[in-house]
């Protein structure tokens, strides 16, 4: 082929891209093929979220939480309810004569080695020094706990408004009841105070509003395995949140930490109590709890 038809062809060719481009996309085709590098990644499986598994120990297969995506934030909230008077809280706060106090206000020593701070009857989270972790194994237990956030800081919502948490068993593979700053705070409803993180928000929100002490009273039941490490039966917890039932018997499907919902992990029938650090200067106090049998 002569020089003269080559150049005659490669302007016919370029003449012709951009209609040959146009006819491409009509028909749904790519023009060029995506690049690898600039493809949407795609969303990581929220392991629960589409199928459920057949343990007799867990919810039925067409139970609603098998149906529910982890962190939703269009999953409906729970209403606002009214706490209970201050003196009726303190009160039913009374530890007593068969509790075990973890905290009383003077010292960590029923707690392993922190960098938390004890002050004026609270003990103070320490950011970025890690959970505070009893010394003790601790299996099912009735706990009492009261726990404060300080007024947020302007830009401060969501999930990094005063963040913490009470976590049972493992802080790995456990289980966590939310302690968050959830007055007038939009965040996913599975992520509130009073939540079985990431799997079921509180029926209602009895929240006080920063800078009033947070009345906890927990009533958790361990999870129990076979000798081959297989759940035979799941962890049950009750929460009353300022006086009010926020969860009632709850059946707790797996694991709440990590960045989805995560299966069991066989685990011995008592682990230490943590309280979580989450980076912010939340406080607690009065912390004591009464052993109960399954």
């Amino acid at each position: 082929m002569n020089t003269t038809s080559s150049r005659s062809l490669l302007g016919t060719a370029l003449l012709l891209l951009p209609f040959t481009t146009f006819i491409l996309r009509a028909e749904g085709i790519p023009a060029t093929a995506p690049s690898p590098a600039t493809s949407p990644a795609k969303p990581v499986p929220t392991p629960y979220e589409h199928t459920a598994p057949t343990n007799p120990a867990l919810p039925p297969p067409d139970a609603d939480i098998w149906k529910q995506t982890w962190h939703d934030m269009n999953r409906p909230y729970p209403p606002v309810s009214t706490p209970l008077p201050e003196e009726e809280l303190a009160a039913r706060s009374k530890a007593p004569s068969n509790a075990i106090v973890l905290f009383d206000g003077k010292d960590l020593s029923a707690w392993q080695p922190s960098k938390w701070v004890v002050k004026d009857g609270y003990v103070e989270v320490t950011p970025n020094s890690g959970n505070l972790m009893t010394k003790q194994a601790i299996g099912s237990m009735k706990l009492h706990v009261e726990w404060w956030t300080p007024e947020p800081l302007t830009g401060q919502d969501g999930q990094k408004r005063n963040n913490s948490g009470i976590l049972f068993m493992d802080p790995k593979d456990g289980f966590e009841i939310q302690v968050l700053d959830s007055y007038n705070n939009k965040t996913y409803a599975d992520g509130i105070a009073g939540a079985v993180y990431g799997q079921y928000p509180p029926t209602s929100n009895p929240i006080r509003p920063p800078g009033h002490w947070q009345y906890y009273d927990i009533t958790f039941h361990h999870p129990k395995f076979d000798a081959k490490g297989n759940l035979t039966k799941a962890a049950h917890v009750t929460v009353d949140f300022n006086g009010v039932r926020v969860q009632d018997d709850t059946t707790i499907i797996g694991s709440t930490h990590g960045p989805a919902r995560r299966a069991y992990k066989a685990m011995p029938d008592a682990m230490p109590l943590g309280l979580q650090d989450h980076h912010d200067r939340v406080r607690f106090r009065n912390i004591w709890y009464v052993p109960i049998e399954d």
